[in-house]
């Protein structure tokens, strides 16, 4: 596996080093941050080592600036505002990238998959719907992404599962009806055929005998 790049901005660390310069571009239109990005996680693409931001805090750049940019640049700055620390500036940028199989994108998605904010949750799920076809160019990607970084989407199933039991057990009784869980059905399908054996659940022995998940 490849070493993180040396670059010496954070941020470009965040994507494939054949996106070095695609990534200058996009934080050259970037305004400053007060803040250091917060709280990084590693994660493996395609056989290269990425570090991505927990949280951004940056403001958003002017509409003619991200004008500027190629559709590919446009793709990795709608990744990284995807960690704001503004949940509505969050969603309006994932809601850009979503759709795409590409494997940088994938993982700035699984990781709002493990946070907190219900309505980014149900973008996903309903973006990710067909996700359990096999064959498709999605589940190939999320299936090899889950594969990769398996202690990653272990921690990611862990908070799902402790998101729901916090804050949306009023109005999700029922984990199986809580749309972190039908994501989580999702990916594991995904990986399960990648690796060619059943992903393991993660959630609580007690909430599958319950009937939760």
């Amino acid at each position: 596996m490849q070493p993180l790049s040396d670059s010496s901005n954070p941020l470009i660390t965040a994507f494939p080093a054949e996106l070095a310069s695609d990534a200058e571009a996009v934080l050259a239109v970037m305004p400053d941050s007060r803040h250091q990005p917060h709280a990084s996680f590693s994660v493996a693409v395609e056989g290269q080592q990425v570090l991505i931001p927990g949280r951004l805090y940056n403001d958003e750049p002017p509409t003619d600036a991200v004008a500027s940019l190629s559709s590919r640049q446009r793709q990795l700055l709608h990744c990284l505002y995807s960690r704001h620390c503004d949940g509505v500036v969050r969603q309006r940028h994932l809601e850009k990238v979503v759709g795409s199989t590409d494997p940088w994108v994938v993982p700035f998605v699984v990781q709002l998959v493990g946070e907190y904010v219900l309505e980014i949750l149900i973008v996903i799920c309903d973006e990710l719907r067909d996700l359990a076809t096999s064959g498709t160019c999605r589940h190939l990607a999320y299936g090899q992404f889950i594969v990769d970084n398996p202690a990653f989407f272990a921690r990611t199933q862990r908070r799902v599962v402790s998101y729901w039991s916090c804050y949306y057990r009023g109005t999700y009784a029922s984990f199986r009806g809580y749309p972190g869980c039908t994501l989580l059905d999702l990916l594991r399908s995904a990986a399960s055929d990648r690796a060619g054996h059943p992903w393991p659940n993660l959630a609580p022995a007690g909430a599958r005998v319950d009937g939760y998940c």
